[in-house]
């Protein structure tokens, strides 16, 4: 038997994190056993059938590794509402569904309660298809459905607490649980792996399989991903979105890696491992049941890790939209003309020791490609105290008679001034860190003014001296 999985996502606008993990852990179970990942795009609603989210989620796939033309699909459920309606048909025919014209209201009066399930009143009416009468399924009046589970084990269900549920509207277009049973059986799919808030549906939908007579498929939840609070992640609540993540400067192979982490770990104590070594190693069988946190702190330090570990000039082309800008990145505070490559190439090994995500880079090095610096006004506030006139006027000049302009040669000559007024070297430098570059946090002061040049560095220290007068 090949192994054929599916991942069938909604086209929503957004790609859930809480999905891409759903995704890759299809995607390594399938290559482990030489089988097929199968995509299917569950486009029946509508309002969330626009081309444009299809392709965002074939974009995320792609960049999590899950690249176009390496599995099967997409498909789309609703080419597939003619088999639809035809298992409903045969479960109708076959006496496992029957038709209710039962409202909810109706169905509140006769039990005295909203949260009630349907009472089985039109089981036995014997009523034809008809406007507003929806299609439900005989669940069994005896006995137990039991789903076997990679994860979980074997979950049993008593039917008698299984309510006879609707399997087709009242304008005979067939439900969620339905249509997902019958695509899966169209489409050969013999391992479901799929998120754990699904886990209370999978009896009814065993029991169509059962029903519509094929063997059901062996399932897998995997455990739901929570918040700090341990709330299920929300797209309302929650920064769940993968393409914000994306565009924040988050690294593929770090998200993939953090994302496979949610339930399941590698051997021994490590958790930032080569890809080769997840796909080797993951097994379904070793996920925890237990909801997995979607710790961001954790996913931030896990990107730093990894941009660290980066050549630097792959890092340097990592960079490249947020120094460029893009579609879906904000263009960079300064002008197409005014960045240098070679100046940007200079610092980026320092840089790429400080930020945690990409879009960090921008705010480290906007002072090299700006005619003039970003000024905060904390940071002017902070560093600009009693003296700083003074010494910025000392360093004017020790700079300005420097014979070699070199990052060693100028921390020597500020830590001289600096000594000369009392002044440890960390405090003599902060006013002309925020003259020079607008903060009191950055890369290596000295690195940065050696890049940036005497005349630049100069004429930002006299401009700052100014604005003290």
């Amino acid at each position: 038997m090949t192994v054929r999985v599916r991942f069938a996502p909604s086209p929503t606008g957004m790609f859930h994190v809480g999905g891409a993990r759903s995704a890759l852990q299809n995607w390594i179970y399938a290559k482990q056993q030489g089988g097929v990942f199968v995509l299917r795009i569950e486009d029946t609603d509508a309002a969330r059938n626009k081309p444009e989210w299809t392709e965002g989620i074939l974009s995320a796939l792609d960049w999590i590794g899950i690249a176009r033309g390496s599995y099967e699909g997409p498909y789309f459920q609703s080419s597939y509402a003619g088999e639809h309606r035809a298992a409903a048909q045969r479960l109708y025919d076959g006496g496992r569904a029957y038709y209710c014209d039962c409202t909810r209201e109706d169905v509140q009066a006769r039990t005295g309660s909203q949260y009630q399930g349907y009472d089985g009143f039109c089981r036995d009416r014997g009523l034809g298809p008809g406007e507003g009468r929806a299609l439900r399924f005989r669940t069994p009046d005896e006995g137990a459905t039991v789903v076997v589970d990679l994860i979980r084990g074997e979950p049993t269900f008593e039917n008698k607490l299984i309510e006879d549920f609707v399997i087709a509207r009242g304008d005979g277009s067939p439900v969620f649980l339905l249509a997902n049973v019958v695509d899966d059986m169209t489409m050969g799919i013999t391992h479901v792996i799929r998120a754990e808030e699904h886990l209370p549906n999978t009896p009814k939908q065993q029991l169509l399989w059962d029903a519509l007579g094929v063997k059901p498929p062996i399932w897998a939840h995997v455990p739901v991903v929570v918040n700090e609070k341990r709330q299920k992640l929300s797209k309302r609540r929650d920064k769940v979105a993968l393409e914000a993540y994306k565009d924040e400067g988050y690294l593929a192979d770090a998200m993939r890696n953090y994302l496979m982490l949610l339930g399941w770990a590698p051997s021994g104590d490590r958790e930032i491992v080569p890809w080769s070594v997840i796909e080797e190693e993951f097994r379904l069988a070793e996920v925890n049941p237990s909801p997995a946190f979607f710790d961001e702190k954790k996913l931030r330090a896990f990107n730093g890790e990894y941009i660290r570990a980066l050549p630097v000039e792959e890092f340097v082309a990592a960079c490249q939209p947020w120094l460029t800008g893009t579609e879906t990145i904000a263009p960079p505070p300064w002008q197409p003309e005014e960045f240098d490559p070679a100046a940007f190439a200079a610092v980026a090994p320092l840089a790429q020791t400080r930020i945690a995500v990409l879009s960090e880079i921008v705010p480290n090095v906007d002072f090299l490609f700006l005619a003039d610096p970003l000024i905060d006004e904390a940071a002017w506030a902070k560093a600009m105290k009693e003296g700083a006139a003074d010494l910025l006027d000392a360093a004017i000049a020790a700079f300005g008679a420097l014979e070699s302009w070199d990052a060693e040669s100028l921390k020597s000559t500020l830590e001289a001034v600096g000594a000369e007024r009392g002044l440890k070297l960390g405090k003599a430098q902060a006013p002309v860190r925020v003259a020079v570059t607008g903060r009191t946090v950055g890369l290596p002061l000295f690195e940065s003014l050696e890049v940036l040049g005497r005349e630049r560095t100069l004429t930002r220290l006299r401009a700052a001296r100014v604005r003290l007068v």
